[in-house]
């Protein structure tokens, strides 16, 4: 805290105390409300009895009368104070206040001269107060480190801040109501799990005491879903936190939000008419439109999308040749664009860092990419013709991945023989359980993930993933000083 906060903190100390003085409790209970400021606004009628509660934004003096901006969680709504109205000792006591302080009144309803819908208070209470001043009006809260450390003050003075964050709320809400309206189930499966599967991440690890045993929190929901289709849900989606130890940057945060989708029956084409349906359905219910920013970086999610397959997109970029090179050129061409390839790698590898490193932040227009390499997705169908790719596809929109998709791969023994091959050495790390499962039979299935925090990115044309995170996680703050 600075010593100017100390200063203001003092002076609204002072302004309590004096309240303390004439009989109010600076802290006040519950308070009934009509309803919330927008609300009130709606029904709107002069003369009408209300009753408000809100966070005093401004404080305009006119001697034996003022007028103050309340706001609450909806929006705001002017008062009027008046000498004569109140009497002196809660007209006193108002003038003890300070920008912040939540405050509830009763009143009636009237349009000023201005032609302003306003309360003209009968009575008021302090309800909360505020021992430190809020953001400078004008400015709001610019420091970009504060908006993420102390977000609370980001969404009082930053308006495109909450707008953004309202927009997120909006956006759960209509995936939540597209899936459902479409006969799927919202579940709910471990977020702490005996082995980290569903996904190529580094866990975070944490200790069951009660058990004596390790466990980790989930990298991905998949391989629980896929138990409930064994079980007889044949479409349902979850959407909830993941957890990845991996690092902070302006795409990654490692906890984020995950959609997962499965339906029994269905596979890659289903999943890829319903992502569609679904991104669009968002962006005109919640955004109004399909067309994304504006200039060279503008989106445009019109349809139809660009589908093209791995192995094409790294030929258009590197070059016909490119897959009959030896590692050595290869990494020789790589490195040229500014990548660090090790010289152990196999030209798979090499390619695949390309592909993230180089080719993906091209692809701005939404683009499906299908038929990725087989080492990539032990979990998906390899293809008909082609057993070295599986049936998948990469949604990407602005440069980055925001939604993959499989035709489920549903074969205990195939999935045995890939789960061991990946854990090597490491036995322990075959989920045996889920493979008892698929013993079991589970039907063919289309299946997809996707970031809700990338999606909220492209829609909300956010630079930053921390830009659309409540409270993202950030590096550890250095105090000096103290």
């Amino acid at each position: 805290m600075t010593t100017t906060d100390n200063e203001y903190r003092e002076q609204r100390l002072a302004n309590m105390r004096k309240l303390e003085e004439m009989g109010f409790k600076p802290f006040g209970s519950a308070f009934k409300r009509s309803g919330r400021l927008t609300e009130i606004k709606a029904a709107f009628e002069e003369t009408k009895p209300v009753t408000a509660a809100g966070r005093v934004m401004t404080i305009r003096d006119m001697g034996k009368s003022i007028f103050a901006d309340l706001a609450d969680g909806s929006g705001r709504m002017q008062i009027y104070v008046h000498q004569k109205q109140l009497g002196d000792q809660l007209f006193n006591a108002f003038k003890c206040l300070d920008l912040g302080d939540h405050v509830g009144v009763e009143g009636t309803l009237f349009i000023t001269r201005m032609g302003e819908q306003t309360i003209k208070v009968d009575k008021w209470t302090p309800l909360g107060k505020a021992l430190l001043p809020l953001p400078e009006k004008w400015h709001g809260l610019k420091d970009v480190e504060a908006r993420y450390r102390q977000r609370y003050l980001d969404l009082l003075s930053n308006p495109e801040s909450r707008a953004i964050f309202d927009k997120r709320i909006q956006t759960i809400r209509e995936i939540r109501s597209f899936l459902q309206n479409r006969g799927f189930s919202e579940v709910e499966t471990p977020m702490m799990q005996a082995i980290a599967g569903g996904a190529a991440a580094n866990p975070f690890k944490t200790h069951y005491a009660a058990l004596a045993t390790d466990m980790f929190l989930r990298i991905a929901p998949e391989l629980y879903l896929k138990r409930l289709l064994v079980g007889g849900f044949d479409k349902v989606f979850e959407l909830n936190r993941n957890f990845r130890n991996e690092g902070l940057d302006r795409t990654h945060n490692p906890e984020f939000t995950m959609l997962e989708i499965y339906e029994a029956y269905s596979d890659l084409r289903g999943m890829k008419e319903m992502v569609q349906a679904l991104i669009l359905h968002v962006a005109q219910t919640v955004f109004g439109t399909l067309k994304l920013g504006e200039g060279e970086g503008a989106i445009d999610l019109t349809p139809p999308w660009r589908e093209i397959t791995y192995r094409d997109l790294i030929i258009q970029h590197m070059g016909a040749d490119w897959y009959s090179l030896p590692p050595a050129e290869a990494s020789a061409k790589a490195n040229a664009l500014g990548l660090q390839t090790e010289p152990t790698w196999s030209l798979f590898l090499i390619t695949h860092e390309v592909y993230e490193k180089v080719i993906e932040r091209t692809l701005q227009q939404p683009t499906f990419v299908t038929r990725l390499p087989a080492q990539l997705v032990p979990l998906a169908k390899v293809c008909d013709d082609d057993p070295s790719v599986v049936d998948v596809f990469e949604l990407e929109i602005g440069g980055k991945e925001i939604a993959p998709a499989y035709s489920e791969l549903n074969d205990s023994l195939e999935q045995r023989k890939r789960f061991e091959a990946q854990a090597a050495e490491k036995k322990e790390k075959v989920d045996e359980d889920f493979l008892t499962a698929l013993d079991y039979g589970m039907p063919p299935a289309g299946g997809m993930g996707m970031g809700i925090d990338r999606l909220l990115m492209i829609l909300t044309r956010s630079e930053a993933i921390r830009d659309v995170i409540l409270f993202p996680q950030l590096r550890g703050k250095t105090v000096s000083g103290q």
